[in-house]
């Protein structure tokens, strides 16, 4: 691909010029040069000497494809360029033909043909472009400029609000709703500013934040705020824009412009300072934190969640330690949910977020949400965020033991249980943890959790502990650790504890009165079988609850190779015999 660019462009270079002499000359020069890079610069030097617009009409096309927050198709590009800056409104004579825009950049980009977005004709191009800061000037403010005249037109203030798809005819408008802000973000002038505080003064009557609420609706995660776009971007104002899109240089300007009222929530529910939070906008929660006016503490309509708990969720550290710097803030504020700020950082493994709201003495640690009442380490343990787990132990006043409320498992049997060996190894570094402690759901401790899902490197953990029973048998089946691993023929795991001398490798759980090996025969694990079989004292023919011994059911489920091992085990034992 590349050398088949590099030929294009010297042979279009060549035929750039008018002469025999003058087309020998730039051969000779292409020659010498090395590769793409000269062929590219070459290329540049002859687009910006073009007669007329043209040349000035190839680098704007290079800067808006370059500079883009997304691929911009064909008729989006067009009308970018037929926009002039600060006029009232679009003059469809102003916008250049298609063939001629490509034409202008000589080769350097190209359409798509499935998706018909217009692209720089090779990654390369983009280095080399990159590479050479001084050939655009100022490009973010540049296209915001161009984003917001767009947007600022008459024909497009004149749309309906309760729009949920961009007029064909205005084919640049969803592209200018959703990234004039990414761009002013990235530089901002005066005049971007004077065009962003005249769309912002009316934003919650104009398509764009409709369009641009739209777009996050469809990016969204779960537990997100929600917009549904039917009565359109209702009381989503200026000032819920400015900090929605987190343009710090605006937000004071947007402040002056008419008195506002901090705590109002749009149209999802949010206030500005909750979108701030929700987005990791240091700069713009710190300027509206410090106003008086401004309660901190505000939470949504929908969630019920405030701005700390927002920005605890979505891991926005810079965020939370601005709002903790604020005295009557509550770091402990629940949720509908009965979820605290620390619940979502530990839930979702925000190490930093943790330990900033962990440094503040009235947090509890302790406190359990509504719907599974799992403290903030028991979420962390489960989820296997190591660095969590060990912050948290760090707190004195936390219960390391404590159980959740629907089924009675703590943090070291969620851990053991989902296979989690390096917050199990953690937790056991606090000597106060409890490892024998079953839950209530059936009775397991965390080592029948961990032998039932065979997590080898966990089993190797607790068997390393003097104070750990391996025999205990759960509630409701009565079945020991040994009996869940041979059950669920793990291999490793059965051999893990057949080592200690202390497993009893005959004990029948009590609901069925089922041996581990019975349970290795009746399900067809021939190696965990074999592995038993080495004990001279596991019993061939204890029998269960149904009078059936390891044999019978082996031969019931059609197993024939252990059959035949068993056969032959119990011929060579004297204690057994074969029914």
């Amino acid at each position: 691909m590349c050398r088949f660019l590099l030929v294009t462009l010297h042979i279009d270079a060549v035929l750039g010029e008018v002469t025999i002499r003058q087309r020998r000359k730039k051969l000779e020069e292409m020659v010498r040069g090395n590769g793409l890079s000269d062929a590219y610069a070459a290329t540049l030097t002859r687009m910006k000497a073009q007669k007329g617009n043209k040349s000035l009409l190839g680098v704007k096309v290079l800067m808006l494809v370059l500079y883009s927050g997304r691929p911009l198709r064909a008729e989006e590009l067009r009308h970018a360029l037929g926009v002039e800056v600060g006029s009232l409104d679009l003059d469809l004579e102003n916008i250049p033909a298609l063939r001629t825009l490509m034409a202008s950049c000589l080769g350097l980009v190209t359409i798509e043909a499935s998706s018909s977005t217009v692209r720089l004709v090779h990654f390369t191009l983009q280095e080399h472009l990159f590479s050479n800061p001084t050939l655009f000037r100022n490009p973010h403010s540049t296209i915001a400029e161009i984003c917001l005249t767009y947007l600022n037109y008459r024909s497009v203030c004149d749309l309906s609000p309760t729009l949920d798809l961009a007029p064909i005819t205005m084919p640049l408008l969803e592209y200018a709703s959703c990234y004039w802000g990414e761009h002013a973000r990235m530089g901002m002038t005066e005049n971007a500013k004077t065009l962003a505080l005249r769309l912002l003064d009316r934003f919650d009557e104009h398509i764009s934040a409709q369009l641009l609420l739209l777009r996050y609706k469809s990016e969204r995660a779960q537990f997100s705020p929600y917009f549904s776009g039917a009565e359109g971007p209702m009381r989503f104002t200026g000032l819920h824009g400015a900090s929605f899109l987190g343009i710090v240089e605006l937000l004071p300007s947007v402040l002056e412009m008419k008195k506002w009222d901090l705590n109002q929530s749009d149209c999802t529910g949010c206030t500005a300072l909750i979108w701030a939070a929700i987005k990791g906008y240091e700069g713009v929660v710190k300027i509206l934190s410090e106003r008086e006016d401004i309660n901190p503490d505000q939470t949504d309509t929908k969630y019920g969640q405030t701005p700390l708990c927002w920005a605890s969720e979505k891991g926005n550290e810079g965020v939370v330690r601005t709002l903790l710097e604020r005295e009557d803030v509550n770091p402990d504020q629940v949720d509908t949910g009965e979820r605290t700020p620390l619940w979502w950082a530990a839930m979702k493994g925000h190490e930093g977020v943790v330990k900033a709201l962990l440094e503040r003495e009235d947090v509890d640690p302790n406190r359990v949400d509504d719907n599974y009442g799992q403290t903030p380490l028991s979420w962390a343990a489960e989820k296997g965020y190591e660095g969590v787990v060990r912050i948290f132990l760090e707190r004195k006043d936390l219960n390391p033991n404590q159980a959740d409320t629907e089924s009675g498992r703590t943090p070291l049997l969620w851990a053991a249980k989902a296979g989690h060996e390096g917050v199990v190894k953690i937790l056991f570094g606090r000597e106060d943890v409890n490892p024998n402690q079953a839950d209530t759901f059936c009775g397991q401790t965390p080592l029948s959790w961990a032998a039932e899902n065979g997590h080898e490197g966990v089993v190797r953990i607790f068997l390393e502990r003097k104070d750990v029973d391996l025999n205990l048998v759960d509630t409701y089946y009565g079945r020991t650790p040994l009996s869940w691993a041979a059950r669920g023929g793990h291999v490793a795991v059965v051999r893990l504890l057949l080592e200690r001398e202390d497993v009893n490798p005959n004990q029948a759980d009590t609901k069925s009165g089922r041996t581990p090996l019975s349970w290795a025969a009746g399900h067809g694990h021939v190696a965990v079988v074999k592995i038993l079989l080495e004990r001279q004292d596991v019993s061939t023919t204890v029998l269960d609850h149904k009078s059936r011994t390891p044999l019978s059911l082996a031969l019931s489920k059609g197993h024939h190779e252990i059959v035949k091992i068993l056969r032959e085990n119990a011929n060579s034992r004297t204690t057994d015999r074969v029914v």
